[in-house]
């Protein structure tokens, strides 16, 4: 506890603790969508594209955070839109869009400022790194995301699950897919100041499929989800400052160490399941 206290105590991990705990739940809640419909590279994807935008706005001088949201907004768009037509397989797009934004991004970087200190904290992150004005955008986006999930949660059970039948029954399926979209790109560039480029997108696979190991239902996998990524958030934190590593990997083993656990107790139950079964 004692630890905790020192920690919260300067201001820098105050803004990491309130906006990377944000960025964790938005990221989770739309992980398990994103997992479910086999978009889960998309994080990976929208995150180098960020890095390759960020890298153009620190060489031109450009707000970092303003020039990467719409740049990212419109590769999710256009993704979505090449998987959904199937002009292109979604893992081909991504990989495509991942490749070619991360190598404009290191050309870039490397003929103006070169690996400057903000470069290094978006490939890498860091808990500097996250500003007031990232906080604020972390709480706006958090609230828009659970209210969206509150009371659209049915819908965006039926999209997740089957487009074709959520179609014949009314549902604005591409509506969903471009908010899903939308919120999965903003929660990867904010995110990528505080986890790196390399590891944002951990947020949104891990989580989902932890949860995934013990829990069968979307509500559950949700719920389950969301209470595990601010846990190891919290873990990983606290342990980048107790042992001085970066944020980032600290969160992402976290996230390992929670998913072999959940492996674990899965089989366990599956093998209590059969005795009783058998029984």
């Amino acid at each position: 506890m004692s630890v905790i206290i020192e920690m919260m105590s300067y201001p820098f991990m105050q803004r990491a603790f309130i906006g990377g705990l944000l960025v964790a739940l938005c990221a989770a809640l739309l992980g398990v969508s994103l997992v479910l419909k086999r978009y889960s590279m998309i994080g990976d994807g929208l995150s180098h594209v960020s890095f390759g935008a960020l890298s153009i706005a620190v060489a031109c001088g450009f707000a970092p955070i303003k020039f990467s949201i719409p740049v990212v907004i419109i590769a999710a768009f256009f993704l979505l839109r090449m998987a959904e037509n199937g002009k292109m397989h979604s893992d081909a797009a991504i990989a495509v869009a991942s490749a070619s934004a991360l190598a404009i991004g290191v050309i870039v970087t490397s003929l103006t400022t070169g690996l400057s200190t903000d470069v290094y904290s978006y490939m890498f992150g860091s808990v500097l790194a996250m500003s007031k004005d990232d906080v604020e955008m972390s709480v706006i986006l958090s609230i828009i995301v659970l209210i969206v999930f509150v009371f659209c949660y049915h819908k965006i059970f039926a999209v997740t699950f089957d487009e074709n039948f959520s179609k014949a029954s009314g549902v604005k399926v591409n509506f969903y897919n471009t908010l899903i979209s939308i919120f999965t790109a903003v929660t990867v560039v904010i995110g990528v100041k505080m986890m790196g480029a390399m590891l944002i997108s951990s947020l949104i696979i891990f989580p989902s499929l932890t949860s995934m190991r013990v829990y069968k239902s979307f509500l559950s996998v949700t719920i389950c989800s969301a209470v595990i990524a601010m846990i190891n958030f919290i873990a990983g934190l606290i342990a980048s400052y107790v042992l001085s590593i970066p944020a980032g990997a600290s969160v992402v083993v976290a996230n390992l160490i929670m998913f072999v656990a959940f492996i674990i107790v899965g089989n366990i139950l599956n093998v209590i399941r059969l005795r009783k079964y058998s029984k």
